[in-house]
This record gives C-alpha cells, structure tokens and sequence, in this order.
C-alpha cells in the first residue's frame, strides 16, 4: 500500500523568538494522553533502533511531562514531541516523525510548534541531546539555531558501536511575549 504524503508548505527562516508556526491545514495539535501512548510506542518502534519503551511514555506523562502529538487530516498520528520544563529552561526529550513521513518538513514543523511550546511556561532556553550519528536530525537543529555546548560521553546505547555519545544542543532567544503560544483552543 502507497501513502500520498504531501508536504508541509516552504517554511520561512527560523524566527530569532520562535512563534508558533501555522499547521497545514486540517492538520491537528493535541496534548499527548494515555490513549495516546500505544499509537506513540508504535511508532517508536519503527523509527529508532533503541527506542522508548511504552513505561517511558506513560511515566514521561505522568511526571507532568508535556507531550504533544501532530495528526493529519484522517488523524493519523504522524509525530509527536515530549518536553520536560526544568529550572529555567525546556529540555526536548523526544522528538519523533514516523518514519512513512520523515523527509517532507513534519520534523521541523515539530520542532518549530516545541520551540514555541515554551513561552507559556515563561522559558527562553531549549536544551537537547542528539546522536552524533542522527545527521537528519542535527542538521534540522544546527539550521534552528541550535548550538553545540557539550558532550555526554557513552549516552546512547548503540550495537556493533557499544555506547555512542550525545552532543548537547541549546538554543537561546530573548523574552518576548508577543510571541507567547495560542491556538485555536487556548494554550497548549
């Protein structure tokens, strides 16, 4: 069977204060629930070689976690994103688009709606690890902005490989909140 996927609309330049980018349209945004988290695994699965676990979802959310997810128009789910809000900044735990999806601008629309996330929680700052190896993946988050301040030495688990490490990525913005989150629902 053969998914016509199109693709999200040529995206203007990352904005220097993220603002919540416009979702194609009949597109959905929600917050991630429990019902949400077998289709969540599901894809999980087929997208990383050490995937989350169904436990890591469910005790993401009930940490209070934020887990959004992205639907097309049928609602199926196509990706979905998990931040945790520390201190003075939003750390990205997961960001994922199914694999049937990737490469047609759904992880940067992703990334664009969790940077935007952050600005009812009055953060500035986002923070992430990623693998050296995940090239799709830190190069959408170089072209974000992103900067590399670190290393975690033996993070990931990896096969033939042992362990492979993460790089440390943050992107700052200053506090302007015009460009705080809504939607058609309030904030998210």
């Amino acid at each position: 069977m053969s998914v016509a996927i199109a693709p999200v609309p040529d995206q203007p330049i990352w904005p220097a204060t993220p603002t919540m980018p416009a979702l194609p349209a009949g597109w959905a945004l929600d917050r991630m629930s429990a019902l949400d988290v077998e289709a969540v695994a599901e894809i999980e699965q087929r997208a990383f070689s050490h995937p989350w676990t169904r436990g890591n979802f469910e005790n993401s959310l009930k940490a209070g976690h934020l887990g959004l997810t992205l639907r097309d128009p049928s609602a199926a789910l196509i990706g979905y994103v998990m931040l945790m809000p520390v201190v003075d900044e939003m750390h990205l735990l997961n960001i994922t688009i199914d694999p049937v999806f990737q490469r047609h601008g759904y992880g940067r629309l992703l990334l664009g709606i969790a940077l935007a996330t952050t600005h009812p929680h009055q953060l500035h700052t986002m923070l992430l690890e990623v693998r050296p190896s995940n090239t799709g993946a830190l190069a959408l988050y170089l072209d974000a902005g992103f900067v590399e301040i670190g290393r975690r030495k033996g993070y990931y688990p990896a096969t033939a490989l042992g362990r492979e490490d993460a790089l440390v990525l943050r992107r700052d913005w200053s506090a302007d909140p015009s460009a705080a989150l809504s939607t058609e629902e309030g904030t998210v």
